[in-house]
């Protein structure tokens, strides 16, 4: 064993004598990832802390294919013998005969940094953690006597990872992620309304040095009480502009999976077969970036060993490329993209998205708005489904404004955005120069979730529907 930072990580030996004996019964690819996650978390409610809890995660997992069967196994036992147990019960289920001893060579990936840290969270006292909270709630509260319910919540998370397979693939990686997340309640004429922000970033304990918890709590509570003197929602097709990082996730969901090289091999992906052809608007380039530092996507390797990349996937319109993960680019000769992410040592890698975002356009956000006779503006959404085989969706709009004779009037309430991912990319007509990341997220598929970012620029979608509430 080594001491990589003060934990434990396997040794070049180890990995190598595993990696062999995944192989003994003749399978042609063998990978280990093996994971120590340590993180704390502190949980407010109405003024009392309801949670104080640090944790540690750590364990391997062990994918062994022979033909078109996988085999996996994990275990939290980091002994060799341990390792080696799994990795035969992993080779046992993959085994479709052969035998033999296959010797490793690993090649380890030089040393890599995304994302910097300057002050690691585990070395801040509990307290100065609760006292963030605390500072959240007086914020929140002050916002308003209509607040009613604050509840906040801080985590973070360090992560060392070790990555190895039988190409000959070895790479380290270490992740700290820190976030605050803030929900609060008002209470009037129109009942309880609920506001949330949160603040997430690949990045330790300096994250609070640059930035205000006390706007995010002012955030939040400003648009529950913004809620509370909103009128319904109106419904019907009409001119739609998002503000500048609030719509990410559209794009994220009705769009990004839908690029994903595994659904798009399934048949579940619209986008099947349309690369070279033109899928959006030509003002639209959309991005899937590993690299982006800090941001809560951010990763230096993706959870098979290969260097997270700036992809390209839509430029001008255009469908470039799908994302893809390192065995079905491996097995169709594409080079990686750096995008098969797991959510932990115990599941398999698939194709995920890191941080997926518009690029910049050159409009002016206010000439948008000048430009919008009438319409409802977007100010954050909330969270929705799509269909990722046809792109339908429908999205929550948690703080929404109408639009009339090119300004931004009345706040709105129960509402959601309805539309199809194809014809939103199309139907892009306007895109601002003011591009931001939103809120960070976690991104579900198949039971897993993982860290991924979004955001673009302000944009005007010329017609989608609205569903609302209004008479």
């Amino acid at each position: 064993m080594v001491v990589m930072n003060g934990l434990e990580l396997l040794d070049d030996e180890t990995l190598a004598r595993v990696l062999s004996a995944a192989l003994s019964t003749g399978a042609e690819f063998a990978e280990i990832f093996a994971s120590d996650w340590r993180g704390t978390g502190v949980g407010l409610d109405d003024g009392r802390i309801e949670q104080l809890s640090t944790g540690r995660n750590r364990g391997a997992g062990i994918r062994v294919i022979a033909g078109e069967t996988t085999g996996f196994a994990h275990t939290a036992d980091l002994s060799e013998a341990g390792l080696i147990a799994a990795a035969r019960v992993a080779a046992d289920a993959a085994r479709q005969g052969g035998g033999g001893t296959r010797v490793i060579s690993l090649d380890e990936r030089a040393h890599r940094v995304v994302s910097p840290i300057d002050i690691d969270p585990s070395t801040i006292g509990k307290a100065a953690k609760v006292d963030l909270l605390r500072r959240v709630d007086e914020a929140a509260r002050s916002a308003g006597g209509a607040i009613t319910q604050v509840s906040a919540g801080y985590s973070d998370g360090r992560t060392h990872i070790v990555i190895a397979n039988s190409d000959g693939v070895l790479a380290r990686d270490e992740r700290i992620r820190t976030l605050l997340r803030v929900s609060a309640v008002a209470n009037g004429d129109t009942g309880m309304q609920t506001g949330f922000d949160s603040l997430g970033h690949t990045m330790g304990f300096e994250l609070f040095d640059k930035v205000s918890v006390e706007e995010v709590a002012r955030t939040a509570a400003n648009r529950a009480l913004t809620k509370l003197k909103a009128r319904p929602a109106p419904s019907g097709s009409m001119p739609v502009v998002i503000k500048a990082g609030s719509g990410g996730v559209l794009f994220h969901e009705a769009c990004g999976h839908g690029l994903e090289a595994d659904l798009v091999s399934k048949g579940a992906s619209v986008y099947k077969g349309k690369v070279g052809e033109l899928v959006a608007s030509p003002l639209v380039t959309l991005v899937d970036d590993g690299t982006m530092t800090h941001e809560w996507g951010a990763i230096a390797f993706d959870d098979e060993g290969h260097p997270s990349q700036y992809n390209v996937l839509i430029e001008n319109g255009v469908l470039t490329d799908y994302m893809w993960d390192y065995l079905r680019a491996r097995k169709e000769g594409r080079p990686q993209s750096g995008n098969g992410r797991r959510q932990s040592y115990k599941d398999l890698p698939m194709v995920r998205m890191t941080n997926t975002y518009v690029l910049n356009g050159s409009t002016e956000p206010d000439d948008i708005i000048k430009d919008t006779k009438s319409g409802v503006y977007v100010a954050h959404l909330g969270g929705g489904s799509v269909n990722t085989a046809t792109g339908d969706f429908v999205f929550g709009m948690t703080e929404a404004y109408l639009i009339e004779n090119g300004e931004i009037t009345e706040p709105l309430r129960e509402g959601n955005l309805i539309g199809n991912g194809p014809q939103v990319l199309r139907d892009i007509d306007l895109l601002g120069n003011d591009f931001a990341m939103g809120n960070p997220g976690t991104c579900g598929k198949d039971g897993q979730g993982v860290p991924v970012g979004d955001g673009q620029p302000t944009l005007r979608v010329k017609s989608l529907t609205i569903g609302g509430t209004a008479a």
